[in-house]
């Protein structure tokens, strides 16, 4: 039978991701267009975003949270263009994005003091491998594979390298123990549902050391650029951003903070996200046609969950032909307007993506998962008919 309700929200997303419940563009009207981003009004509400951001997400004294161009990818990047080669990489990589780090670190600035350690999607590599007497780099919520780092237990307290985390699809929704990262990296689009475009970095007073007493030895774009003349340029961290920001995009941020304080600051997205999580955990479970990517549950994401098809049927299909079918499931969905962007990554299994970050509801989650039965068993039948 097809379902007779349909979610409130038919964005899953995995970025960007849904709007906040009850969002309009009504909540931008207070935006300061047309005005310069150096303006008075302009630096207040760039402070107001950091400020708020700072807020919710616990962010320990000391620590700097600043806006910086080209999203998560542009954060990171700076990141690793501003702090790599004063001494040996190790890097941790189980999806795309991690590769995508990598291929940075050994193509792009072409460091040879590099150990890379990888695994297969659905798994996590040996984190135990990692030397922090070394610079460590990792996602800490792979994207596109749905398997997240546990927690911070394998993260040395006293390491003499720095932690480079790119958190993007982990910061609001996750327990990030902050004492155990140096440099972190996010955007707006993610568990927020904010827009694109701004990235955000955070550093941790050791992290800032560095960038004080480290020049590296090749050519730094002036968007990737932290200090001048050996300092850290403040102005990032307060509201004087390097390139221009689109005010519209920093009213919405705020508008998602407030919202975020309105159900309970930290702890209540965390509880908002693992909820949906839940929802889905009891759906697989009764379910004998999918199951989780992530191959332990410790690890199975709560934010960005991944799904493979396990169904007897569909296992005797060819690759190509399993990811046609996954790709009419999702285009079934989007059809009867129930669920928008649900494929998995392109670089990742054949199956299903869905967004279950602090933004979408869990009633919509119920209802959804209602919906990829029906839409699955008419893939099916047609498929078995013809």
């Amino acid at each position: 039978m097809t379902p007779s309700n349909k979610p409130n929200n038919p964005c899953f997303s995995s970025g960007p991701c849904a709007k906040r419940p009850g969002w309009s563009v009504d909540v931008l009207k207070a935006t300061p267009v047309g005005r310069s981003h150096r303006a008075k009004i302009g630096k207040e509400r760039l402070k107001e975003a950091i400020e708020l951001s700072k807020e919710v997400l616990e962010i320990p004294e000391g620590y700097l949270l600043g806006i910086v161009p080209a999203s998560d990818t542009g954060a990171f990047e700076m990141a690793m263009w501003s702090v790599l080669g004063q001494r040996g990489v190790d890097v941790f990589a189980w999806e795309s994005f991690g590769s995508g780090w990598i291929s940075d670190i050994k193509k792009q600035l072409k460091l040879e003091d590099v150990r890379s350690f990888e695994a297969d999607y659905g798994q996590l590599p040996d984190l135990s491998q990692a030397d922090f007497s070394r610079d460590v780099v990792f996602t800490w919520n792979g994207t596109t594979s749905g398997v997240k780092v546990p927690n911070g237990d394998w993260i040395d307290d006293n390491r003499e390298g720095l932690t480079i985390c790119d958190a993007t699809s982990a910061v609001f929704a996750m327990d990030v123990p902050w004492n155990k990262l140096d440099i972190v990296t996010y955007s707006w689009q993610k568990v927020m549902g904010g827009e694109a475009a701004h990235g955000i970095i955070v550093l941790s007073p050791r992290a800032v050391k560095r960038l004080e007493s480290y020049t590296p030895s090749w050519p730094m774009p002036k968007i990737f650029r932290l200090t001048k003349a050996g300092k850290l340029i403040s102005g990032i961290f307060t509201g004087a951003t390097i390139n221009t920001p689109s005010m519209i995009a920093v009213e919405d941020a705020i508008d998602g903070l407030n919202w975020a304080k309105s159900v309970g600051g930290l702890k209540g997205l965390i509880n908002r996200s693992e909820n949906n999580l839940n929802a889905l955990k009891e759906w697989v479970a009764k379910t004998n046609w999918i199951d989780f990517l992530a191959e332990k549950e410790e690890t199975n994401s709560n934010t960005s969950v991944c799904f493979k098809i396990t169904d007897s049927w569909y296992q005797t299909l060819s690759k190509d032909e399993q990811a046609a079918k996954a790709k009419e499931l999702v285009s079934l969905l989007d059809k009867n307007n129930v669920a928008y962007d649900l494929g998995a990554y392109r670089d990742a299994p054949a199956g299903l993506r869905i967004w279950a970050g602090a933004t979408v509801e869990t009633s919509d989650i119920i209802i959804l998962t209602e919906w990829l039965d029906w839409a699955f068993s008419e893939i099916k039948e047609i498929s078995q008919a013809a």
